[in-house]
């Protein structure tokens, strides 16, 4: 059975909500894996002068948490790595 984990992450874009939606995604994807979907919950635009100057967006991404040896309870992808900190302390 799979154990999704949801974070919820923010982007701004000069060009569209779908470019800043991208852009969770891509920067999402540098730190976790098994992204499974995003759901855009929020949209967001600045005026300037009139003008729509920046896109903003607010998205949900889920993704699978790792089970297996070697991995620790506390620990799946993505997740802070609070465990190992405490280790290296005492």
């Amino acid at each position: 059975m799979a154990v999704i984990k949801v974070v919820e992450l923010m982007s701004e874009s000069e060009e569209s909500w779908e470019d800043a939606a991208r852009e969770v995604v891509e920067r999402a994807a540098q730190t976790l894996r098994n992204i499974r979907s995003v759901y855009v919950k929020e949209f967001e635009a600045v005026v300037e002068d009139g003008q729509i100057a920046r896109f903003r967006v607010n998205c949900k991404v889920t993704f699978a948490l790792e089970s297996g040896e070697g991995v620790d309870e506390d620990q799946g992808a993505g997740s802070s790595r609070k465990g190992s900190a405490k280790k290296r302390r005492g």
